[in-house]
């Protein structure tokens, strides 16, 4: 018996045709053949989705959404009757399909409705024998139109993108919450906080793997993960086995606090990101856990349990590294096992984050890095504590999981200097470790403070309050001169944006706005104007050489989103790139955010300073052929606000779809006049931030040093501006 044809959205329509919302609206007024609403509200009408392709082929309108969203369509769509099937088996087809070639997967998705399936069954019963904790699926109920979709989307957008969409589709339909993913410079910064390569590593609350992955990029060959959500564990042990198949991989189902699946187990390494403010932890039933050797956590500490946890799991000497709220340092309910941990010498660091660098977004998290101290070890004496917080509060614009509504934040991370913050911290911490009896510190940055000045009435180990005290010790002189030169850069810098806003190259249009006929992104590099590159995602395997990637070497600098958002150069690192499938940027090539959130421009053309630089993941090139299109004409009009908005999708997090920009058909000589305008301005707002960021860095060491008592206001203070 036939199946029903799906019902969509307004909002999917859009998505299907690459249109606006607004584009779908006037069709349905304008238009009398449109399909009429087969179900829905009055408010929020659903309309047949056979019915919609029908109309839109009948007037040439091609899909234009991404594999990924064309995935996330369908799941969606499919869900709605009978033969949608569990989503969460899909991940086995997600790692089967990764190892085949591009020409493989588009074959098989040519084949007919039962050869596809009856082919997808077969790649997921081979999968399912080096996964561990999945067992062999049945595929005959899944739809075709999903197997295709999904490896359209493998094909297409790598493996990663298809483990995101088919994880945020369980969620949804689970209902939970929470399930946030880890930016991954935050990953590699807690790995590359533990010492030493350690080969065996722990995550009691490891969601997707973030962590576990960043271990592995450190050397890690034994991966163990745990999380509460079937669907979360699945997707870490899949992604994990994409990423490293050369590991062993151990992930398990289940609540570690209450039901740890490795209890008698230790690791050298624990990298963890727990969950926050959880009240029904456990806190009755465990009363007498053999794990709390610092003391019983009382009811609203769940966070001191989770740290409890991870010492608890290390080897003699071994570390840890938690990422955990700021209340956990200060909170009065937490004193006494804060004192005991101190006093034991587990504690060895505490790190202030910025605003935005995790969820949840509005607050700045810190790190925690512990050692399970060694019978008859060195004493520890003292505490490092870094603040990062103060120091990149200018840097950027301000994390969760990687695809859909679940991705909130992730914009907010990748403004951040992550590659300013992982030096400071890296640079302090390396320093402290080697020797901690003779680690000077940097005022305003990082202080080591003793364990006896710890252990107060508080025990407050809030980093901010501790580090805050160490810039009394900034030498007056020094201080003077940092100032003096910042200045005079200030007042560089500002002569140089007054000239570029004086710039007067453009007039008015007339009684009304020019139109003009556009192009998309897509047929723009079908005829060959442009070329459209990316970097393949991590996960992505065998698929690199058949891209025309290859670059080599990992100390090339990256360019991510951040770079292109704050005007900088590039400033990230190939912790989560595969450099083998990164673009080389090239003079001339334009660069377009991926990700439509934060402040600052959304495009910009590669010079001198970014050529030779590797494409961040967040990251699209357009490389345009000199002799039809003029490079800043291109990215003026790629990064105009309307633009960014028509061609993205997503809630609180609108992700890029590249090909479906709009670009105006305009002669060669003429592109040229725009893309003069379009470089002044963007000189003009380079100027700008340049200034700024000038402006608060010398408004802050001023107020510093007046604060500080480095420096003294002057005795010959002219108060004629401020009474004239």
């Amino acid at each position: 018996m036939p199946q029903p044809s799906a019902q969509v959205t307004a909002a999917e329509i859009s998505r299907i045709a690459g249109v606006t919302r607004a584009t779908v609206s006037n069709w349905r007024r304008r238009h009398d053949d449109f399909p009429q609403p087969s179900g829905g509200t009055e408010s929020s009408p659903l309309y047949d989705l056979e019915a919609v392709r029908a109309w839109l082929a009948s007037r040439g309108h091609a899909s234009a959404a991404s594999p990924s969203e064309e995935l996330r369509t369908t799941l969606r769509l499919r869900a709605q009757s009978d033969d949608g099937g569990d989503t969460s088996a899909l991940l086995l087809l997600v790692l089967a399909a990764a190892g085949h070639s591009s020409g493989e997967l588009t074959t098989a998705a040519e084949l007919p409705d039962a050869d596809l399936v009856a082919h997808a069954e077969r790649d997921a019963a081979a999968a399912a024998e080096s996964v561990p904790g999945l067992d062999a699926v049945r595929l005959k109920a899944v739809a075709p139109a999903v197997v295709r979709a999904l490896y359209a989307c493998v094909r297409d957008e790598g493996s990663p993108a298809a483990l995101a969409v088919l994880a945020e589709r369980e969620l949804e339909d689970s209902a939970a919450t929470g399930a946030y993913q880890t930016p991954a410079p935050l990953a590699d910064l807690l790995a590359r906080l533990i010492p030493g390569s350690p080969a065996r590593v722990l995550d009691p609350a490891c969601g997707s793997g973030t962590l576990l992955a960043a271990a592995a990029r450190r050397g890690a060959r034994e991966l163990y993960g745990q999380d509460t959500l079937p669907v979360q564990a699945r997707r870490s042990a899949v992604s994990l086995m994409l990423t490293v198949p050369e590991a062993t991989v151990t992930v398990r189902v289940g609540d570690s606090l209450r039901a740890d699946a490795f209890p008698d187990h230790v690791v050298d390494a624990v990298l963890c990101n727990p969950p926050f403010g959880v009240r029904d932890w456990g806190h009755d039933e465990l009363a007498y856990d053999p794990r709390w050797a610092y003391g019983v956590p009382p009811r609203a500490e769940s966070e001191l349990a989770w740290v409890q946890h991870a010492l608890a799991h290390l080897a003699p000497g071994a570390y840890a590294a938690l990422i955990l709220p700021p209340a956990t340092a200060g909170r009065a309910s937490g004193r006494r096992i804060r004192a005991e941990i101190v006093r034991g010498g587990a504690l060895r660091a505490v790190v202030a984050l910025p605003v935005g660098a995790s969820m949840p977004l509005h607050v700045g998290l810190q790190i925690w890095v512990l050692q399970r101290p060694e019978p008859g070890g060195v004493e520890r004496k003292s505490v490092l504590f870094i603040d990062t917080a103060a120091e990149t509060a200018g840097a950027g614009t301000g994390s969760g999981d990687t695809a859909g509504p679940r991705t909130r934040g992730a914009g907010r991370s990748a403004s951040l200097d992550w590659s300013g913050i992982t030096a400071q911290v890296l640079g302090a911490w390396q320093a402290f470790a080697e020797n901690p009896d003779a680690f000077a510190g940097e005022p305003g940055l990082c202080r080591a403070v003793g364990v006896v000045d710890l252990l107060d009435d508080v025990v407050d180990l809030t980093p901010a309050r501790l580090v805050r005290a160490s810039r009394a010790e900034v030498d007056p002189a020094e201080l003077s001169a940092e100032v003096d030169a910042t200045r005079r850069d200030l007042m560089k810098a500002t002569k140089s944006f007054t000239q570029a806003a004086s710039y007067e190259g453009w007039t008015s249009a007339g009684d009304s706005g020019r139109e003009w006929r556009t192009a998309t992104a897509s047929d723009l590099a079908r005829g060959g104007a442009l070329t459209l590159l990316r970097t393949v995602p991590e996960g992505s395997r065998g698929r690199a050489e058949e891209e025309g990637h290859g670059a080599e070497g990992a100390d090339r600098p990256v360019l991510t989103g951040a770079d292109i958002a704050n005007g900088s150069g590039p400033t990230g690192n190939t912790a989560e790139l595969r450099t083998d499938a990164a673009p080389v940027i090239a003079v001339g090539d334009v660069l377009v955010r991926a990700l439509a959130s934060g402040s600052g421009p959304m495009a910009r053309v590669a010079g001198e300073e970014e050529a030779g630089a590797l494409l961040g993941s967040h990251v699209h090139l357009f490389r345009p052929d000199p002799a039809r299109l003029d490079p800043w004409f291109l990215a003026g009009f790629l990064g105009a606000e309307d633009n960014i908005a028509g061609a993205s999708t997503g809630s609180t997090v609108l992700t890029v779809n590249p090909g479906r920009l709009r670009v105006p058909l305009l002669p060669l000589e003429e592109q040229r006049r725009y893309g003069e305008a379009f470089r002044r301005v963007h000189e003009l707002r380079a100027q700008a931030q340049l200034a700024k960021r000038l402006a608060e860095e010398t408004a802050g060491l001023l107020a510093g040093g007046l604060t500080g008592g480095q420096l003294l206001p002057s005795r010959d203070t002219d108060n004629s501006t401020a009474t004239g």
